[in-house]
């Protein structure tokens, strides 16, 4: 995960930079560093505790408050043209708003029961990345007996269960590269300054997630099995030349022309 957030920074930058929109000059880039000192046990502390309530905040109110309305909204649902506790989370009001939605993610792997799941693992994500994880927890009940703060193999298996490998590797590709949490939304409106550049670099992010996920899971998936050749394959290989082709491809040259243009008519002077 680490190595493809580097990758997909650096096959970004050179694919946007090409594009008359980002083309220019490189501006010098110059950073005044301090001198640096080894930290004071004060600051260390003060630092550790101030980020960690900060945590405790969040886990204590939206966290928790989001937790509390997937529980409702996986545990109740219309049966009977009655609202009621529902057996089966796939017949819940989540199940209902997850599929209502999941079948934009079905060519990358996201298919099944667990589509829905995933598909509201990657909305609660937009609250806060860790939500994607405390949504599956809430999803993937254990009615096991072991304490599940020591041992998760319970849930681990049920995920597993619903998973293959590349779906879940299409999975974690999106909810990495896809739009960051709202806070961060926050910050990149705040350095823009201008809601259609906001709106351009968010729709950016879960394009090219959904892209890279594709391509993984319809061109992986040949090879483990999960996936059948197909339109999907088909648009992967697509987009895959698509990339490439953008990344190798020359360049804006418009102001690099227009110097030409001016030294040769200053040299016919």
């Amino acid at each position: 995960a680490f190595f493809i957030g580097i990758a997909a920074v650096v096959i970004s930058g050179i694919m946007l930079k090409k594009f008359k929109a980002f083309a220019g000059e490189p501006a010098p880039f110059v950073m005044e560093l301090p001198t640096y000192h080894a930290p004071s046990m004060g600051n260390v502390l003060r630092a550790t505790w101030e980020r960690g309530w900060s945590f405790i905040k969040r886990a204590g109110t939206i966290i928790l408050l989001s937790s509390i309305v997937l529980w409702f909204l996986q545990g109740y649902g219309f049966e009977n043209g009655a609202l009621q506790a529902v057996e089966d989370n796939n017949a819940s009001l989540l199940a209902s708003i997850g599929s209502a939605i999941s079948w934009i993610f079905a060519p990358i792997g996201w298919v099944g029961d667990m589509a829905w799941k995933a598909t509201v693992a990657t909305v609660t994500g937009l609250i806060a990345k860790e939500e994607v994880v405390n949504t599956f927890g809430v999803l993937y009940q254990y009615a096991g007996d072991a304490d599940l703060m020591e041992d998760a193999s319970g849930i681990y298996a049920a995920v597993g269960a619903d998973f293959g490998a590349m779906a879940a590797y299409s999975f974690m590709i999106f909810n990495l590269l896809c739009a960051p949490c709202f806070a961060a939304m926050g910050a990149i409106k705040r350095e823009m300054n201008n809601a259609k550049w906001t709106a351009a670099a968010i729709g950016y992010m879960c394009g090219f997630a959904y892209v890279v996920s594709l391509i993984v899971f319809q061109l992986g998936g040949l090879v483990t099995g999960e996936a059948a050749f197909g339109i999907g394959t088909v648009a992967a290989l697509v987009l895959l030349v698509g990339i490439l082709y953008l990344l190798f491809r020359k360049g804006y040259q418009g102001e690099e022309s227009t110097r030409r243009l001016s030294s040769v008519a200053a040299a016919a002077q």
